[in-house]
């Protein structure tokens, strides 16, 4: 019964698991596995879940969410806020780091209202606005950063080749999110008062967080500073971390580090390249992730305008489309267990009408 409670808990790291089990019988472990991690990327993970845990004891997500319901009344201005936070925010500190950061302010704000029938499509348009507003900066994808360094993309070019779907993204998530029925909201007043030495401190190492992702501080500073810190500010901070989610990114990426090296995946996807680079870079996110599929299908192509589309929009579609995906859909079943197939459902008819749109409107401009 514990190993069914574990397995039904953390459903997707043991779908990870297993995947990458199964491509190492065809790739065996070598030296070559350890260039798979990004080690950065796991490190900021670790480090922004450690300091929203410490954030989230004391009470300041609370504190915000109260904010947020004070200013904006009603659900469909609060969720249209929240979405909008999301979005931006993915532009300046990754799509990832959005989510981590906002995702634990959309939920105060539904559960402290006793909203939580809105939680799944909240949690869907916020995942949503991450991957999408994302696009439009070098470091607001993984991926960005990734093609943007290998082909040396100029700056200005690069947002310009973004800007027509990053437009077109923010008029559909607007219209879903104006279309949410507005209900007065209203919040049990409990007084707390925020611990001003403890918030500032968090603050700063949240800071330090964000300055890993931008490379302006390396990652090993981080990730002694903000365990130790914690280890004497609050300790339940670093056991409260996700660390599941952490194996699960581990798991990916052997999974997708292991499918590139296979010889007939990549033979297979140089031949449909040559059909379509923005339609089956798409297509390849689905399978394996955008972040994934931008490193194996670059390997194939010169053609970094549809390549750099393709890998952006799709990241919406499958719940494997993106990380940033997973991320979404582990913060929703912790908050609703048993509910896993009706968010995949809602998540599924959302996404893959942005990816259907998205994908039309760039194959008329192209």
């Amino acid at each position: 019964m514990a190993i069914k409670a574990f397995i039904k808990k953390n459903a997707v790291m043991v779908i990870a698991f297993f995947a990458a089990l199964i491509t190492c019988f065809f790739v065996p472990v070598d030296k070559e596995y350890i260039g798979y991690f990004d080690f950065k990327t796991l490190t900021c993970l670790f480090c922004v879940l450690a300091v929203v845990c410490a954030l989230k004891n004391i009470h300041f997500f609370y504190m915000m969410a109260r904010k947020i319901i004070r200013l904006f009344k009603t659900t469909r201005m609060s969720i249209l806020a929240l979405v909008y936070i999301t979005f931006i925010g993915s532009m300046l500190i990754a799509n990832d780091m959005a989510l981590l950061t906002f995702l634990p302010l959309g939920c105060f704000v539904l559960i402290t209202t006793h909203k939580e029938k809105y939680m799944a499509f909240t949690f869907i348009m916020q995942n949503i606005a991450a991957n999408l507003g994302g696009m439009l900066t070098p470091f607001g994808n993984p991926q960005n950063l990734y093609l943007y360094t290998k082909f040396n993309i100029p700056t200005g070019e690069f947002m310009g080749i973004m800007a027509p779907p990053f437009i077109v993204s923010i008029i559909i998530i607007t219209i879903c999110c104006l279309c949410v029925k507005s209900e007065k909201l209203e919040i049990d007043d409990i007084q707390i008062d925020l611990d001003l030495r403890r918030t500032i401190i968090y603050m700063v190492l949240f800071a330090l967080s964000i300055a890993i992702v931008f490379r302006g501080i390396p990652y090993w500073i981080g990730l002694i500073i903000i365990p130790i810190s914690l280890f004497f500010l609050d300790k339940k901070a670093l056991k409260k971390v996700d660390y599941p989610l952490l194996l699960t990114f581990v798991f990916f990426f052997i999974f997708a580090g292991n499918m590139s090296r296979i010889d007939v995946i990549r033979e297979f996807f140089g031949f449909l390249l040559n059909k379509s680079t923005l339609i089956f870079s798409i297509l390849s996110c689905q399978i394996i992730s955008n972040v994934p599929s931008a490193i194996l299908l670059s390997q194939f192509t010169e053609n970094y305008r549809e390549l750099l589309l393709g890998v952006n929009i799709g990241g919406a579609g499958t719940l494997i489309a993106s990380l940033a995906s997973l991320i979404t859909f582990r913060e929703y079943i912790k908050h609703n267990p048993g509910k896993s197939m009706q968010y995949i459902g809602l998540f599924s008819l959302f996404n893959f009408g942005f990816v259907i749109l998205l994908t039309e409107v760039m194959l008329v401009l192209i």
